[in-house]
């Protein structure tokens, strides 16, 4: 339902324009049920539309558009906000904000920031109410997910999910890792499952023989059934925990470091790695103060 204090107004879709539709997914099961409420019961949500130079651009309401406009509709209310572009791409995330829009178009909005507004990655940060780390993140990923990958996932071939896994992959492996996903019909879990076994092979040859399997041989098991369920941890345990992860990822990562330079990878994915691994170098360094300490103080034996 509308609240009363918000000027609505009938808008002819045809002069609509859709600049942010790179940002957002349209797969055609969610488009379809929009259709149909909108024949069913009418339009019960207003478009949010902003008015750049250009004439009125949508906000959010892709799916009402293209969908009113199959079933021949010539208007429908929509109220515009007086945004810049900036804003605009800010109120389209805080329409949907952590519920509406999946891993992917964040990537692709904060991206859309930083690269066409030229906003820093802390101002974006700031701006959005987040955590510079997720920024980095989320930049990363579709900084490192083959863009056939990503017009896979725009055309509903592989589910955002799916792909947020295969951008774990090396850039070379993710193609051949898409077209099995789609080929066998993979489940999210199903792909983060193929994507652990193509780690497992740190030969790329050996890698490259388990995606022609895959891709050509038998159709994969059925998804395991749920994990059992865990005993409670203490703090020892955690820490103990914590102690073998850190060790397993920091060797990992001197060894990826040693054996794949960053100047292979496109230049924005190698500018974000350079400046992460020098912010990472100071957390490394009091973690090792922190860990002499710990390691050479005496424990007193408890009562």
């Amino acid at each position: 339902m509308q609240t009363p204090d918000i000027e609505l107004r009938a808008v002819e879709i045809a002069s609509l324009g859709e600049r942010f539709s790179t940002l957002r997914l349209c797969e055609a099961p969610a488009l379809a049920s929009v259709r149909h409420s909108l024949e069913q019961y009418g339009q019960l949500t207003a478009l949010t539309l902003f008015a750049p130079k250009t004439g009125l651009e949508i906000i959010d309401g892709f799916k009402r558009v293209r969908a009113a406009r199959a079933l021949g509709w010539p208007t429908l209310l929509a109220r515009v906000d007086d945004l810049s572009p900036v804003d605009a791409k800010l109120r389209l995330c805080a329409l949907h904000d952590r519920r509406g829009l999946t891993e992917l178009e964040e990537a692709w909005l904060v991206r859309s920031l930083l690269r066409d507004d030229l906003l820093s990655q802390p101002d974006i940060a700031r701006r959005m109410g987040r955590h510079r780390s997720w920024v980095w993140r989320r930049l990363m990923l579709v900084e490192a997910l083959d863009p056939v990958v990503q017009v896979d996932v725009r055309l509903g071939l592989i589910a955002p999910r799916a792909a947020v896994a295969v951008s774990r992959l090396p850039r070379g492996n993710q193609q051949a890792a898409s077209a099995i996903v789609v080929r066998r019909g993979l489940t999210v879990r199903q792909t983060e499952l193929l994507v652990d076994e193509l780690f497992a092979r740190t030969d790329p040859d050996e890698r490259q023989a388990l995606l022609a399997l895959r891709l050509d041989g038998p159709a994969p098991a059925k998804t395991p059934g749920p994990r059992p369920t865990r005993a409670a941890r203490n703090e020892a345990d955690w820490m103990g925990a914590d102690i073998l992860r850190v060790r397993d990822l920091a060797a990992r990562l001197a060894a990826r470091l040693g054996a794949t330079p960053l100047t292979v990878f496109t230049p924005a994915a190698t500018e974000l790695l350079r400046d992460a691994l020098v912010r990472l170098s100071p957390v490394l360094r009091a973690l090792d103060a922190v860990i002499t300490n710990a390691t050479s103080r005496e424990d007193t034996p408890c009562p």
